[in-house]
């Protein structure tokens, strides 16, 4: 049986959780560009590159369920990592700097620079301890962070590590709370969307798929994947959906055949930004003064696009666009946001 939305925001009160971010964030009709796209169909954003937090971003949401955890197990200090240009570690020191925890991030080069711009610069502003690393994201990453918090653990430091299996559910649980926000929106308008569209092959979209689920909404979840992980990501989403239902104590459950986890915008890489990303982070700025990131939101936005003049919904249909955040990294890249770069 659906929850309502009351119901929902009832039951995540329930988990540990601190106050980080401006929520809710507005959900903005976008009708310049949608004019652009042929005026056939409307458009909504919601704003999560609003939530505040050292200039916002999905990761604010992530915090408040991550942090409290944290603080629920008395824990120290935090260590956690990416890429050099990570808005997840910007945002965890952000975090980690208002409550006064201290932040340790172990940085993946993988090849980019190191100066300090975009995310990295905002990292060292915010007091962030922060190393290199050459281990590659994924599980080679993961594995030098459980390290690095055992060693930490030797000092007598009691460390909240980046450990996949606990803080990718609770991250889920920041956007199933998302999505009662946006149901709670729309029902206001009288409104019903047919799709809902996001850069994620992780806890978030893990979060909306189970959000549209335990709402009963009709909407299919487009998620667009900004990188290949080593695994089979429809698998792993459903199962951090799942452990996130867990978590709230609700019976749903989702099966890997749930999820549209599409591959197809990566090129030409993680982290890259593609031509189609370029042209839809242009359209969205000269039509509406909104900025996507290059390389997650820009790239779920060209998908929307390409939908749309693909025809794939009727006339009058509602989508709506989760802006994730992240434009920290069109300061680290202006080269590639121009589309002026090799």
């Amino acid at each position: 049986m659906a929850l309502s939305a009351d119901e929902l925001f009832a039951a995540l009160e329930e988990i540990p959780r601190v106050p980080l971010a401006h929520l809710p964030t507005p959900l903005e009709e976008v009708p310049a560009f949608s004019a652009a796209l042929g005026g056939r169909i409307r458009v909504f954003i919601k704003r999560d590159d609003c939530t505040g937090l050292l200039l916002g971003g999905n990761k604010a949401r992530h915090n408040e369920f991550l942090m409290g955890d944290a603080l629920d197990q008395d824990c120290d200090r935090v260590v956690w990592g990416a890429k050099v240009q990570s808005n997840n570690c910007r945002q965890t020191a952000a975090a980690c700097a208002k409550l006064g925890l201290p932040c340790y991030l172990y940085l993946s080069r993988a090849g980019l620079s190191t100066e300090p711009q975009g995310n990295l610069l905002l990292d060292y502003l915010v007091g962030a301890h922060v190393e290199f690393t050459d281990a590659k994201i994924g599980p080679e990453l993961d594995s030098y962070l459980l390290a690095r918090a055992d060693e930490f653990r030797k000092e007598g430091h009691n460390p909240y590590v980046w450990d996949r299996d606990r803080v990718v559910p609770r991250a889920a649980l920041s956007y199933v709370d998302c999505m009662a926000e946006i149901a709670d929106d729309l029902a206001s308008e009288e409104l019903e969307a047919a799709a809902i569209y996001v850069s994620s092959a992780g806890g978030t979209g893990a979060g909306v798929a189970l959000g549209v689920q335990l709402l009963g909404l009709s909407a299919k979840v487009r998620l667009i994947c900004p990188m290949a992980w080593p695994w089979d990501i429809p698998e792993a989403l459903a199962r951090d959906a799942n452990a996130a239902a867990e978590l709230l104590g609700v019976p749903q459950r989702l099966k890997p055949s749930d999820f549209d986890a599409d591959k197809s915008y990566i090129a030409p890489g993680y982290g890259l930004p593609s031509k189609a990303g370029q042209e839809a982070l242009h359209l969205l700025a000269r039509t509406e003064a909104i900025l996507l990131d290059p390389v997650y939101s820009a790239k779920a936005m060209a998908a929307l696009i390409a939908d749309v003049r693909a025809d794939k919904y009727p006339p009058g249909s509602i989508l709506v666009f989760i802006h994730t955040g992240g434009t920290p990294a069109i300061f680290a890249d202006p080269a590639g946001v121009l589309g002026t770069g090799s």
